[in-house]
């Protein structure tokens, strides 16, 4: 299957060809996803184009949340307004578009204090021994799978894309 992406800040088209990815409930933990902002019901047409229009996709960033989950992949409408805590994905490679703000982003090292936040998922208090570097609109960074990573030192809002790669 061959997926391509159109990214913009007012409007976001997600194309695939081959077969329909069904929707799945993402990887994040039963609490966090209950609490979790839930994506718009976005359902493929003949040639399997997804569309959401501006309205769906600012409001969208406006509180952060998921604008397309699949089994394959995921786009977020990501939004932080203070530091994060360090993450490390199992499975989900993560591939991020700034669209706003500064942050310093920090990956490698060893998390502090990690726990199991759901399946395949890891939170900690912070990362020692990693790379730091500042990121701002524009940049473009892409985190494999495994990577611990945080964002720190945020200039509130930061707003970017998320776009998850899921490993089977």
């Amino acid at each position: 299957m061959k997926r391509g992406w159109v990214w913009g800040a007012s409007a976001l088209f997600v194309l695939t060809t081959g077969s329909t990815i069904p929707a799945s409930a993402g990887s994040a933990g039963e609490q966090a996803a209950a609490q979790a902002p839930q994506a718009p019901a976005v359902k493929p047409d003949q040639n399997g184009v997804r569309y959401l229009p501006n309205d769906q996709v600012q409001a969208m960033f406006a509180k952060g949340g998921p604008l397309v989950e699949t089994d394959a992949f995921k786009v977020l409408a990501s939004r932080r307004d203070r530091d994060g805590q360090a993450e490390v994905h199992a499975r989900d490679t993560d591939i991020i578009y700034m669209l706003e703000g500064t942050a310093t982003l920090v990956t490698g090292g060893q998390v502090v204090n990690g726990k199991a936040s759901g399946p395949d998922e890891q939170r900690g208090d912070s990362i020692t021994g990693g790379n730091s570097r500042t990121v701002s609109k524009g940049d473009v960074f892409v985190i494999p799978k495994g990577v611990p990573h945080l964002f720190k030192d945020v200039k509130a809002p930061i707003v970017y894309y998320t776009l998850k790669v899921t490993q089977q």
